[in-house]
């Protein structure tokens, strides 16, 4: 089928942007692979109007549900491509699925970043994980790891300290980065230990980690013993794969976008995490700000063609 517009990721932005989309009458679909994106992973938000704590989980069904309540069609896959065609764009995706529009709004967000460890692959699923929410519980009673100094690691360091006996933050940094409120609930939670001025350098186990390699000494030794170790140290654009489309984008893979989130191909507007927009900010409110004013723009083009 031929759509208006296809919106690339199901993270806030492209939830708000679909929104926006259905009230301006666009014949759009979302190609995501999961509602939310990152969002979802959340354990607590606290910081989006109207909502004083809410998950993640709850605040995408949120969101979600107000897309469906316009008949939205969602395909939950994974866009491999964008390519242009004479009448706009082709995007195709994993299961082989082909879509069209003139217009596409690239809302794929960021995807976790790795440590880069020979053996990091292998522990996944076995004591290693990218996300607190999803795998906390697996650690009740238990000594879980978060390598990070920012939110994310530190909301995921108090999430696990409801049901792990203990917690280590290990920060690369002499201090921790973030909200003062998440600051001050990790100092004053006797579950919780941060070790500064230190990266994780090894990984070890037999059929699941068990001990994790520090770059230096802590308490007289390098050799941590864990059960759990949660990766949090930030994430990155996914961008790697629009690479035939030439798009402006910082050193660092953010994209480019104008103050209507237009970017440097014509046709193609980009909102959320994905972009360098919001000064940097990347939040969920400014990542719905973004995707309604990408939103608005591509309408502004849409009339301006027909």
């Amino acid at each position: 089928m031929n759509y208006d517009l296809i919106i690339i990721g199901a993270g806030p932005a492209a939830l708000t942007a679909s929104i926006y989309a259905s009230r301006y009458k666009i014949n759009h679909i979302i190609v995501g692979e999961l509602p939310g994106g990152l969002m979802s992973e959340a354990h607590k938000i606290c910081n989006f109007p109207s909502e004083i704590e809410i998950s993640g989980f709850d605040l995408t069904m949120k969101m979600k549900a107000h897309v469906d309540s316009f008949g939205t069609e969602f395909v939950m896959d994974k866009a491999t491509s964008v390519e242009k065609a004479s009448d706009g764009f082709r995007v195709k995706t994993v299961s082989n699925k082909e879509f069209s529009a003139p217009t596409i709004l690239l809302a794929a967000g960021t995807v976790h970043r790795h440590l880069g460890l020979p053996e990091e692959s292998r522990f996944v699923g076995h004591g290693l994980s990218y996300c607190a929410t999803c795998d906390a519980m697996f650690y009740k009673d238990k000594t879980a790891a978060v390598i990070g100094a920012g939110n994310s690691a530190m909301t995921a360091a108090l999430y696990l300290a409801e049901v792990a006996n203990k917690v280590y933050i290990v920060a690369r940094g002499s201090e921790l980065m973030g909200e003062v409120v998440w600051m001050d609930q990790v100092k004053n939670n006797p579950k919780i230990e941060v070790i500064a001025n230190t990266s994780v350098v090894g990984l070890a186990g037999d059929n699941k980690l068990e001990t994790i390699k520090l770059s230096q000494p802590y308490n007289g030794n390098d050799i941590l013993a864990v059960d759990g170790l949660f990766v949090e140290i930030g994430s990155a654009p996914d961008t790697a794969w629009l690479g035939n489309l030439e798009l402006k984008a910082e050193a660092s893979g953010y994209l480019i976008v104008q103050p209507d989130h237009s970017t440097s191909q014509p046709g193609i507007w980009a909102a959320g995490d994905i972009t360098n927009g919001s000064n940097g900010l990347r939040q969920v409110v400014t990542a719905c700000a973004e995707g309604a004013i990408a939103a608005g723009a591509i309408f502004k083009h849409l009339q301006q063609k027909r």
